[in-house]
């Protein structure tokens, strides 16, 4: 198998004009045994019928490879519902490409874990939805799934695979910040992700009951900020800010069509995991194109890429080429409009609006509305 510094080394065949993306988040499946309120997956949920076969996700891997991707996010839903997610592994090994399995550890046996790690996994991200199972399991709607989860974990490392714990934020488990920190170093892990709920598919319709209220997410980057300085060379933390609250928009993904790019379970590619939201947009199926021509010339791609798009007030910002505008999903769905300035923005006109709205939302207290595949009909 090829190391990622080998992967780095290898001959690229770019598409001319645009340089080639470095990751690719592979949505192998949205079948999930987690009812997670704050999925990222759209409320419409692709069923296993619909999914890619094997020889296709193979190719698809093959392709991503000779375009230059150095990364591959192996992501659900549950990838390990995938019964050739073996053969999955090995192919991304085959082509030299790093794989980091996103899993939630709730149905992954020691026996499968070791032949993940012989088919050439590299990396293992574990979602924790609190640090304590009365937390975890309320939020992920599965009675028992922290002790599989802690279970799992020491045999990740046991294995000897490098382990990071993603823990999603929002006003349910935000408490919990310094005990995700302490649990992070006791199953051994080398990195922690505190990633504030980001508001799209099932987390837009639970706003009411995620939204936390500013003064406790201030306290919260606070907390994480002590954390990240005092176990420097020890856990490496990565903190996700909020965008309601925050004054400026982050680079999503790291710019549209720019360094990465999502395979969904059907085969659509696309920018970024909420970009089908956008209304008008033609998503080309890699059933039908390759990956190259793909990132290269597909409508979708180019819609937002660069900079030629943006409105005036961001063509003249500073900031155009670290931003890169923001969020167009988050722009549709604040504004109605996709080419406006990311409302989080502080000179956008709607900037006052988001704030308003986190307020109220912080506020009320909603249910959950869990993650669920809709009813087909009878």
């Amino acid at each position: 198998m090829n190391t990622p510094s080998e992967a780095r080394q290898r001959p690229v065949s770019q598409p001319s004009g645009q340089p080639p993306p470095i990751g690719m988040l592979a949505e192998l499946t949205h079948r999930c045994p987690l009812q997670c309120p704050y999925c990222s997956n759209p409320v419409e949920l692709t069923r296993k019928r619909e999914e890619l076969d094997t020889e296709t996700w193979q190719r698809v891997f093959a392709e991503a490879a000779e375009l230059g991707v150095l990364q591959v996010h192996l992501s659900g839903g549950e990838p390990a519902l995938r019964q050739d997610l073996e053969a999955l592994v090995a192919s991304c090994a085959e082509h030299g490409l790093y794989s980091n399995l996103i899993t939630a550890g709730v149905n992954i046996s020691r026996a499968r874990l070791e032949a993940l790690a012989d088919a050439g996994l590299d990396h293992v991200q574990l979602s924790v939805q609190g640090a304590t199972a009365e937390v975890n399991d309320h939020i992920a709607n599965l009675p028992g799934a922290f002790d599989k989860k802690l279970a799992f974990a020491a045999e990740v490392t046991d294995v000897g695979l490098p382990l990071t714990l993603n823990s999603v934020i929002h006003r349910a488990n935000l408490h919990q910040i310094p005990d995700l920190v302490e649990l992070a170093l006791e199953l051994g892990a080398r990195r922690l992700e505190i990633a504030h709920a980001q508001y799209y598919g099932w987390a837009l319709q639970n706003r009411g009951a995620l939204m936390p209220p500013r003064e406790q997410v201030m306290e919260a980057l606070e907390l994480v900020e002590a954390a990240r300085e005092r176990l420097k060379g020890k856990l490496v933390i990565d903190a996700v800010v909020p965008d309601y609250y925050a004054r400026l928009p982050k680079p999503c993904m790291n710019g549209w069509g720019r360094q990465s790019l999502n395979v969904s379970p059907s085969g659509k590619v696309l920018p970024c995991h909420a970009a089908e939201t956008i209304p008008g947009l033609e998503f080309w199926n890699a059933r039908d194109h390759a990956l190259g021509d793909i990132w290269q010339d597909s409508p979708a791609f180019n819609a937002y890429r660069g900079t030629a798009w943006m409105p005036d007030a961001c063509q003249s910002c500073d900031r155009r080429e670290i931003d890169w505008g923001g969020c167009r999903c988050q722009a549709l769905m604040l504004t109605g409009d996709a080419t406006q300035m990311d409302p989080v923005c502080e000179l956008s006109p709607y900037h006052d609006e988001i704030q308003t709205l986190a307020i109220i939302d912080s506020s009320r207290d909603d249910d959950f509305t869990y993650r669920r595949f809709a009813r087909q009909p009878a």
